[in-house]
């Protein structure tokens, strides 16, 4: 089951290596990541396959995941029209959206505070 997981940190040099490293040390592969903020400060939202391993090595290196959830990742076709298809889907079957990135090997992740509607429309 993936989870999102988001570390809110100070945007300076080395910051997302420090998270990389915690989590590749865990033996826990980072399905993807995006990044968003201030020049101050950003807030990092990574993909994992296993949310206890990844919190414990952030801990370890005193990096503290500040929110998680399941998400919903679709494996899709590299193409044109496969984010508008989808999110008609999503659309059509009620459900607001409040997350969407790329993940690698052409995944789509989609996180809604409806995660069972999300789950039925995009299943």
């Amino acid at each position: 089951m993936p989870f999102d997981l988001v570390i809110e940190l100070k945007n300076e040099p080395g910051a997302l290596a420090r998270v990389a490293k915690a989590v590749s040390d865990a033996g826990v592969n980072l399905a993807a990541a995006t990044c968003m903020g201030t020049a101050e400060q950003v807030e990092l939202h990574i993909l994992v396959p296993h949310a206890e391993a990844a919190k414990h090595a952030l801990a370890l290196s005193q990096l503290a995941v500040t929110r998680e959830r399941e998400v919903v990742v679709v494996e899709v076709e590299d193409r044109p029209g496969v984010l508008a298809d989808l999110t008609r889907r999503v659309a059509n079957g009620g459900v607001d959206l409040d997350l969407v990135y790329i993940a690698t090997r052409n995944r789509v992740v989609f996180g809604s505070p409806d995660l069972a509607g999300l789950k039925a429309v995009l299943g």
